[in-house]
C-alpha cells in the first residue's frame, strides 16, 4: 500500500443508479461505458494514455458483442462527463447508421466564469489539463480557428460541434462548481462564504442572489442544447453534483423531479423516444419542492 492508494486494497463498490441492473433501482437498465479523458503526446517523458486506453476499450467491447448493438450510450458524470462530451461523435462512429447512439452528460457542464475574487481559477485549471495532456488534439476545429484551446474545452463551446443526440444533466447550483469555480477557498475574505457553499440554506440573501446570477450564466450557456431537437435537458435547482451513479437521485421516492418526471423517466424518455420535447430547466432555488437536503454533494 502506497501515498497513492493501491487498487489490491480497494473496497467494492456497487453499480448503483444507472449503473444498477435491477430493474426496481434502475427502469432504464442500460450497459454503460465510463471515462476520463487523457491524451498521449510523444516526445516528452511523462505520457498520458487516456486516448489509447479508450480506443482499445472500445474495440474490446465491440469484440465482445457491443458490435451488434442496436442502441448505445455514452455516459460519464463529473470529469468523466466532459470525456463523454468529448467522445461522443466518436462513439457514435463506431456503429452503423443504422444504430441509434446517443450521449449523457451529468454534472460535466462546467462553465467559464469568475469567482468571488474576479479571478477565473477555473480557467486556468482547465489550462493545466489542454497544455498537459495535449487535449487540443480533439478539440472542434471551428472553435480553435477563433478561440484558445482552453475556452474550446468548456462544454459550452464543446457542445456546438456535437452531431451525435446528448442529454444534459445538470444543477444550475451544482454544488462543486459553487465550491471550487464560484466560490474556491481564498476567494473571499475569512469564513464569509464556506458556511454557504457547505448547504446552500445557510447563504444569505445576497449570497443567493450571486447563486442566482450563476444559474443564469449556465442556463444561457445551454442554448444552443435547448434549440437542438434531438437533445435533452433536465436542469433542476438542487444543490448536489453527479445525480446518475446514486439511486436517492437516479430513481427514488425523494428523486428531484421536473415536470413531474424523475431523472430516469426523463432520462428513459429521451433515450427510447417517448417523448419529443425531452426538456427541462428548473425555476430558481428554493422553488422545487423535490430537492432534499439528503442528495449527495461533491
Amino acid at each position: 500500500m502506497t501515498n497513492f492508494g493501491s487498487s489490491k486494497y480497494m473496497g467494492a463498490v456497487n453499480f448503483t443508479g444507472i449503473l444498477s441492473n435491477d430493474h426496481t433501482e434502475n427502469p432504464v437498465v442500460i450497459r454503460f461505458l465510463q471515462l476520463e479523458y487523457s491524451c498521449h503526446k510523444d516526445g516528452t517523458k511523462l505520457f498520458f494514455r487516456g486516448l489509447r486506453i479508450w480506443k482499445a476499450v472500445v474495440d474490446e467491447l465491440m469484440g465482445k458483442g457491443m458490435d451488434a448493438a442496436k442502441q448505445a450510450l455514452l455516459t460519464g458524470c463529473s470529469a468523466g462527463s466532459l470525456a463523454a462530451l468529448l467522445h461522443c461523435d466518436n462513439f457514435h462512429g463506431r456503429f452503423p447508421h443504422e444504430v441509434s447512439v446517443k450521449c449523457l452528460s451529468d454534472a460535466g457542464f462546467f462553465i467559464d466564469e469568475k469567482d468571488l475574487s474576479g479571478e477565473r481559477s477555473m480557467r486556468s485549471l482547465i489550462s493545466g489539463v489542454v497544455h498537459l495532456q495535449n487535449v487540443k488534439e480533439v478539440l472542434p476545429n471551428d472553435c480553435l480557428q477563433k478561440k484558445d484551446p482552453t475556452e474550446c474545452f468548456f462544454p459550452a463551446e464543446l457542445i456546438k460541434g456535437i452531431t451525435t443526440p446528448t442529454f444534459i444533466l445538470n444543477s444550475d447550483y451544482d454544488s462543486w462548481q459553487i465550491r471550487n469555480i464560484l466560490a474556491p477557498n481564498g476567494s473571499y475574505p475569512g469564513q464569509e462564504w464556506s458556511s454557504c457553499k457547505a448547504d446552500i440554506r445557510n447563504c444569505s440573501c445576497a449570497q443567493l442572489d450571486v447563486l442566482h446570477g450563476f444559474k443564469k450564466k449556465l442556463v444561457s450557456e445551454l442554448k444552443v442544447a435547448e434549440d437542438n431537437k434531438d437533445w435533452g435537458l433536465f436542469i433542476d435547482s438542487c444543490f448536489t453534483h453527479c445525480q446518475t451513479p446514486f439511486d436517492i437521485t437516479w430513481n427514488s421516492p425523494i428523486s428531484p423531479r421536473l415536470g413531474n418526471k424523475s431523472i430516469s423517466e426523463a432520462v428513459g424518455d429521451w433515450y427510447f423516444d417517448r417523448r419529443q420535447n425531452a426538456k427541462q430547466i428548473d425555476c430558481e432555488y428554493p422553488c422545487n419542492p423535490t430537492c432534499s437536503s439528503l442528495l449527495p454533494t461533491a
